[in-house]
């Protein structure tokens, strides 16, 4: 390591992938800074996938309480409280603990934690506040940031950032948005007792998943009470007492107590001065680099969210290994971002991985399509109405299966599994040969016998 700088490695953003890539780096005997103006942990730990799924359990709990009575157990509805202010407390001390764990980690490997608004002065020179720091090199993982569209009364529309922290729940909300974030929170607001609207320009929403998975979840969100509302968008907010009124773009209006947008998100390089040092820009305002991760400044390099690879937790911790292999190891090393797994935590959740039938016939020759559609074995006493949706994407000519995609109770957990079957390019025979665990909805992986389509 070079003495002519005041540390070996400067890392901007102190997320998922700028801690795990400060600690590696560190174990490897390089001096390492981490500049963080927020919060340590980044969007996961503090407002994204953390709370929100502890949110999910909470918004979950009261229909396991209605399921119990299936079961024997009596609970009258006129005794279930549910108490907002609890559930964020709750949730607050679990981040803050988190918060301690992720600092405790960085000062055992020896990293130093600066706290500020960084710049960057030259390519080897960060500033915050009056200090200044030198680097040989410095990584630019400061995330992403939620996009509000600029419509008049834009101030009133909440992001994902605020819910975590709403002093309060309304009687009614909207959630503007298609993607997993807002049909997330259409379901958590939903399921702790808000009348819930989600409007999503498109005809279907969550774009980039199986179609059938896309039209499954369109049908099983209504019953969860949460009232869809495709093909129109909001054209401007007002105050309307305590209330919200929404024109919305088909001439029609809407009165709510909350709007929330999930429209989106970018990344979040406001003033750190990367433009003028020659760090280039993709049209959707992500960093570009290469398979090392450099940018078009040598000493300069990014991951994560802010170079716009999948937005997952996962993506940006072995986006971490990989830089330190490259700055601090052998120099060797790339990501591979084929079949990665990845779970919508709506309700009931979608756990996915590999290639959706569309993706698959546009790159792969003939294939075979097994699909099956159930009732979990718990709703058989609860009652409540509820299916489940398995599906598997094989290639014909070679049986080996391209995707894996559910909808139904626990289908991260599963889906986490037949990701390592998908990674280490598993046939459709071998799934057959495979037994089950019954009785489970996971088994149904297994045993499915017939296609439906080819």
């Amino acid at each position: 390591m070079s003495d002519n700088y005041d540390y070996d490695l400067i890392i901007i953003g102190a997320g998922s992938g700028g801690v795990r890539l400060a600690r590696m780096s560190a174990q490897k005997g390089a001096r390492v800074a981490v500049v963080e103006s927020r919060y340590l942990g980044g969007t996961c730990v503090n407002v994204g996938c953390v709370p929100k799924k502890l949110f999910v359990y909470g918004s979950h709990a009261g229909e396991d309480i209605e399921d119990a009575k299936g079961y024997g157990w009596n609970v009258p509805k006129d005794q279930v409280r549910f108490d907002w202010p609890t559930l964020v407390a709750n949730k607050n001390t679990e981040i803050d603990r988190l918060n301690g764990i992720y600092q405790r980690m960085l000062e055992n490997a020896g990293v130093t934690i600066i706290n500020g608004t960084a710049s960057l002065t030259d390519g080897n020179t960060v500033a915050v506040a009056e200090d200044s720091y030198t680097a040989r090199h410095i990584t630019i993982a400061t995330g992403g940031w939620p996009v509000t569209p600029d419509v008049p009364g834009k101030e009133l529309i909440l992001s994902s950032n605020e819910m975590f922290y709403l002093p309060q729940l309304p009687r009614e909300a909207v959630v503007w948005g298609g993607g997993y974030i807002a049909v997330e929170f259409a379901g958590i607001l939903a399921g702790l007792g808000v009348e819930t609207t989600l409007l999503y320009r498109g005809d279907l929403f969550l774009r980039g998943f199986d179609d059938d998975v896309r039209k499954f979840v369109a049908s099983e969100l209504p019953k969860k009470g949460v009232k869809l509302r495709f093909g129109v968008t909001i054209d401007s907010v007002s105050a309307e007492g305590q209330d919200y009124s929404l024109a919305l773009s088909d001439g029609t209006y809407l009165t709510t107590g909350l709007v929330m947008a999930a429209t989106g998100r970018r990344a979040l390089v406001d003033g750190l001065g990367l433009e003028a040092l020659g760090v280039q820009f993709n049209a959707a305002g992500h960093i570009v680099v290469d398979e090392a991760f450099q940018t078009a400044v040598p000493s300069i390099t990014a991951l994560g969210d802010v170079i716009g690879t999948p937005q997952l937790t996962p993506v940006a911790l072995a986006q971490g290994m990989v830089l330190t292999r490259r700055l601090f190891g052998d120099g060797e090393g790339v990501m591979d971002y084929n079949s990665i797994p990845t779970a919508v935590f709506c309700q009931p959740n979608i756990g996915t991985v590999g290639l959706t039938e569309a993706e698959a016939r546009e790159s792969h020759g003939k294939l075979r399509i097994y699909r099956s559609e159930f009732k979990p074995m718990k709703h058989t006493l609860s009652g409540r109405d509820e299916r489940s949706l398995m599906k598997l994407v094989v290639e014909d000519n070679t049986d080996r299966v391209l995707g894996a995609h559910m909808v139904g109770p626990d289908a991260g957990e599963i889906v986490q599994g037949l990701a390592v079957a998908l990674k280490a390019g598993a046939t459709k025979a071998q799934f057959d040969s495979t037994l089950g665990v019954h009785p489970t909805s996971a088994e149904e992986f297994v045993t499915m016998r017939e296609p439906v389509a080819d």
